[in-house]
């Protein structure tokens, strides 16, 4: 039996990812959790961070299994799939919303799920208004990660695909967890021609240990709720090897002014 089978979360290790039910147990499991909870709380105060003051709408794609909502209450909650749980059932590349009606767009481990980021992108950047922002918590490239999420993890890791899109086999099924990192850094020196009303305004690599430590929404947890300030205070003592180590990078976009 291999590691990943061992450590498999009881309640979904036999469950299709991409039915929807499975999602709703993920939510419980996030939510049930206390280390999970404690990172998802941690990225979602990431997230509400950027959100511009002012009028517009906040957006979160792929809403399903968390809790950003109960962060900003306004928020329009998002699935690809019907869920009780969401405000909208939508597709990321054909937004229902009118030209930057949006202030905000926030999402946690959707990009790498989306099958052509150019279309999203360019969609995002239509309904954004000025000085608007795409806030996302992301899987990221780097050595650590790569032995990771090529041997430990079930979704595909492709650092070296040319093309910003890959076949749709499925809503959560289809991925590649290199996505972000190659559109926000590998290939950032093409974004004036492909997409020239955003820019990649941060990118902060961090998480090296804390969502393994966790169990993530697919396996039992492996540290206790109470030891996660510990695992945060060692993960900021080692940030100056980020660019070795992190797992996620939370990424701020940016449309220009003008």
């Amino acid at each position: 039996m291999s590691l990943t089978k061992l450590l498999a979360h009881p309640l979904t290790k036999d469950m299709d990812i991409d039915d929807p039910l499975t999602t709703s147990v993920r939510r419980e499991i996030i939510r049930s959790k206390p280390f999970l909870s404690k990172l998802y709380q941690e990225w979602y105060k990431r997230l509400a961070h950027d959100i511009p003051v002012g009028d517009g709408m906040v957006l979160e794609l792929g809403s399903g299994a968390g809790f950003f909502k109960d962060i900003i209450p306004e928020t329009i909650t998002s699935e690809v799939f019907f869920l009780g749980s969401v405000d909208a059932v939508l597709d990321a590349t054909q937004l229902p919303f009118m030209d930057a009606a949006l202030k905000a767009i926030v999402m946690v481990d959707v990009l790498h799920h989306i099958p052509n980021s150019e279309a999203f992108l360019l969609e995002a950047s239509r309904c954004l208004k000025p000085g608007g922002v795409i806030s996302l918590i992301e899987p990221w490239v780097t050595p650590w990660s790569s032995v990771v999420y090529t041997h430990l993890h079930h979704e595909p890791f492709e650092p070296d695909v040319k093309q910003w899109e890959f076949p749709s086999c499925g809503p959560l099924s289809g991925a590649n967890g290199a996505l972000p990192w190659i559109i926000c850094s590998r290939d950032s020196h093409i974004w004036d021609d492909l997409l020239p009303d955003l820019r990649v305004e941060s990118i902060t690599p961090d998480w090296p240990f804390s969502y393994l430590a966790s169990g993530g929404v697919s396996m039992r947890s492996l540290s206790p709720g109470w030891s996660f300030s510990s695992w945060r205070f060692l993960e900021k003592l080692l940030s100056p090897l980020r660019t070795k180590l992190a797992m996620f990078a939370a990424i701020t976009i940016r449309k220009n002014n003008s």
